[in-house]
């Protein structure tokens, strides 16, 4: 004769598999949060686009200081 376990050892049971399952989940999300926030790695995966929008900033920057020193 086996004892089956007590439904309260099954829920204690339960209860750990899923507080791991969520830790699991927990760490795979804040690995993909870290991936998508780097900046560094995004910037150098759309270089071109980076490149091109910080130029025109800078172009369009440099037009405006210089209008304040030009006379017209």
């Amino acid at each position: 004769m086996t004892a089956e376990p007590l439904p309260s050892d099954v829920l204690e049971q339960r209860a750990a598999e899923q507080r791991a399952r969520l830790q699991n989940s927990v760490a795979e999300l804040r690995s993909a949060v870290r991936e998508r926030l780097d900046m560094k790695r995004t910037a150098r995966e759309h270089f071109g686009p980076v490149a091109s929008v910080a130029s025109l900033v800078m172009l369009l920057l440099g037009y405006g200081i210089a209008g304040f020193f030009v006379s017209d």
